[in-house]
C-alpha cells in the first residue's frame, strides 16, 4: 500500500509529509538499497540504452531513435556548451550530454506511474553529482591556470580598484568555493522536493474527497483536486527539463570558467 493511499484511509485529512520521502530496504538487510537507488541505476541503465541505440551504429540519414538523439545532442551543444565553452564545446559533449539526460530522467521518474518519486528529490544524489563537478573544476582551473594563478584570477578580477579586493576577494572566494556548489546541488533537489510535495497534495486531495470523503462539498473539492493534479503534472514536468537544463548549463558554466580565466 503506497504512503498517499494509507494517508487518505483515515477519518480525517492529512495532508502529505516528509514521509513520502522515507525509502525502505527493498531487499531485507540491505540498508542502502531504497527505491531512489534503485530508480537512480534504472535511470543510468535508460540513458546508457538510449545512447547505445542512437549512436553505436548511426545512419547518415537519422531515423527513429537516432533522430531524437541527435535533435537532444544539438539542443545541449547550441544552449549548452557553446555559449560557456566556444571552441571547446565539442570536448565536453559527452559529458554534458550525460548529464542533462542523467537528471531529467532522474526528475521524470517523479511522474512514471508506479514508480512516482524524483530521484534528485533525495538530496544525495545532486550532491554527489554537483560535487563531481565541483572537483572537476577545481582540477582543470588549477590544470590550465596553476594552482596560484587559479585562485588570483577568481579571487582579484582585473581592472578594479585595488582598495575593493579587500572585500571582493573573500566574498568572490567564498562565492566559487563554497556557495556555488553548494546552490548547484540545492536547486535541483529543492525544485524537485517541492515539486513532488505538490503533486502529492493535490493528488490525495483528489482522492480523499472522491473517495474517503464523498459528500456534497466533498465531491466539488475532489475534482479539484483531481485537475489540478493534472495541471501541476504538466507544469512539473516543465520544471523536470528546465532543472536538467540549468544543472547542465551550470556544469558547462563552471567547467568554461576553469579553461579560461577570462570567462
Amino acid at each position: 500500500m503506497s504512503t498517499l493511499t494509507l494517508l487518505a484511509s483515515g477519518d480525517e485529512f492529512t495532508p502529505p509529509g516528509l514521509e513520502l520521502f522515507n525509502s525502505q530496504p527493498i531487499i531485507p538487510g540491505v540498508d542502502w538499497f531504497t527505491k531512489p537507488v534503485l530508480l537512480a541505476l534504472l535511470s543510468s541503465l535508460i540513458v546508457v540504452a538510449f545512447c547505445w541505440s542512437a549512436f553505436a551504429n548511426p545512419k547518415l540519414v537519422p531515423r527513429g531513435v537516432q533522430n531524437v538523439a541527435e535533435m537532444g545532442y544539438m539542443f545541449v551543444r547550441d544552449q549548452v556548451a557553446r555559449p560557456f565553452l566556444g571552441k571547446d564545446a565539442d570536448r565536453w559533449m559527452g559529458l554534458l550530454l550525460s548529464i542533462f539526460f542523467m537528471v531529467w530522467i532522474w526528475n521524470v521518474m517523479g511522474v512514471v506511474p508506479v514508480l512516482q518519486f524524483p530521484v534528485a528529490a533525495h538530496i544525495a544524489f545532486p550532491i554527489v553529482l554537483a560535487l563531481s563537478i565541483y572537483v572537476l573544476k577545481i582540477y582543470l582551473g588549477v590544470k590550465h591556470q596553476g594552482a596560484i594563478g587559479y585562485f588570483k584570477n577568481m579571487m582579484f578580477p582585473p581592472g578594479l580598484p585595488k582598495p575593493i579586493y579587500v572585500l571582493l576577494a573573500p566574498i568572490e572566494l567564498l562565492s566559487n568555493m563554497i556557495i556555488a556548489p553548494f546552490t548547484h546541488a540545492v536547486r535541483l533537489f529543492a525544485n524537485m522536493f517541492a515539486g513532488h510535495i505538490i503533486l502529492a497534495f493535490f493528488s490525495l486531495v483528489g482522492f480523499w474527497f472522491l473517495f474517503e470523503k464523498l459528500t456534497p462539498l466533498g465531491a466539488p473539492l475532489g475534482v479539484v483536486g483531481v485537475i489540478m493534479t493534472i495541471a501541476m503534472t504538466g507544469f512539473e514536468m516543465f520544471i523536470q527539463f528546465l532543472q536538467a537544463f540549468l544543472f547542465a548549463m551550470l556544469a558547462a558554466m563552471y567547467i568554461g570558467n576553469s579553461l579560461h580565466a577570462e570567462h
